[in-house]
């Protein structure tokens, strides 16, 4: 598993230019969350990395683990 810092890092960059509140309001999590997670602060549970690995169009494991 990466690091949070590294997970936070790829989180932001997938984001590109929408802003926290647009996707925080797509995935119905608080902005305050999703800020957490991007600064490394946090790691999502599991079924948030599941909803933002298929927001993204991503994997899971690509996301969170590679």
């Amino acid at each position: 598993m990466l690091n949070k810092e590294e997970i936070g890092a790829r989180l932001k960059e997938l984001r590109g230019r929408k802003t926290l509140k647009e996707v925080a309001e797509d995935l119905n999590i608080s902005v305050s969350a999703l800020s957490m997670y991007e600064s490394g602060q946090r790691i999502p549970r599991d079924e948030v990395k599941v909803a933002l690995a298929q927001y993204y169009r991503k994997t899971v494991e690509s996301v969170f683990f590679s």
